[in-house]
């Protein structure tokens, strides 16, 4: 029986190539996108397309109960990768700007997630796959608010885990450092004037999708999914930093 999984933020990058690459293992992919047109671009690909707005509760009701319908209550995955970046001074940000990134980022997992749950917990077997970020495991000036969203994502994963851990379901978390995607294009900026960049160090250590899209396919497949799959170097160097050195010595280094 053919295996469904639900990819969401499947318009370009990460979500696009995963939805491909899921689709050439075998698996029948629901690809949701926020605009009707890239919906409708979706079966041009093979995909099946569901109209999805994370940052919308009813969006996010109406998505959960068409894929029910469409996997007839019986979905093996979701890989809940939609999200976007809100960079700037905390000083800059107003309270709707930081609630509007944590429903994006994480409000929208956990409701989307948990509708689902139910079409997967009978059937004793799924996967559960985030993108988190280099910034679930750090925070850097300007990027407050875009780690925090990250932050409460890999907290929240941690926990689902071990709630599911006799479920035959399996939580995985996805940590890319740079990656060459639309991401950095379509960051809301709190100070258009001054906007946050990524050093121009980061350029080297730039990988494409592609090097995501490898966990993702590791994440669903692998009859033992890792918890936490770290890409590019940057990621791996902070995650080993952050072990070995102060917080005040981590303070100065990523303040640069």
């Amino acid at each position: 029986m053919q295996k469904t999984v639900l990819v969401t933020g499947c318009s370009s990058g990460i979500g696009l190539e995963s939805a491909i690459e899921l689709q050439r293992q075998g698996f029948r992919v629901l690809a949701a996108c926020r605009r009707p047109e890239d919906v409708a671009r979706m079966a041009t690909l093979g995909l099946t397309g569901i109209a999805l707005d994370v940052d919308s509760p009813e969006s996010v009701e109406r998505a959960a109960r068409a894929v029910i319908t469409l996997t007839d209550n019986r979905l093996y995955g979701i890989f809940n990768n939609a999200g976007f970046g809100l960079y700037g001074p905390l000083t800059t940000l107003s309270r709707a700007q930081m609630e509007q990134q944590l429903s994006t980022n994480f409000f929208g997992v956990h409701q989307l997630t948990m509708l689902l749950l139910p079409a997967m917990l009978p059937h004793r077997e799924g996967r559960i796959v985030m993108t988190s970020s280099v910034m679930g495991l750090i925070s850097t000036p300007g990027r407050g608010a875009y780690a925090a969203s990250k932050y409460a994502l890999e907290a929240w994963s941690d926990a689902l885990r071990m709630e599911l851990r006799n479920s035959g379901i399996c939580v995985s978390l996805i940590e890319p450092g740079p990656i060459r995607t639309r991401f950095t294009d379509n960051v809301t900026q709190g100070e258009a004037d001054r906007p946050v960049k990524n050093p121009g160090i980061a350029a080297r250590f730039t990988l494409g999708p592609e090097a995501v899209v490898e966990k993702v396919r590791h994440a669903f497949t692998s009859p033992r999914p890792k918890v936490r799959y770290p890409v590019t170097m940057v990621t791996h160097a902070v995650r080993l930093l952050k072990r070995l050195l102060p917080d005040r010595l981590m303070d100065k280094i990523l303040q640069g």
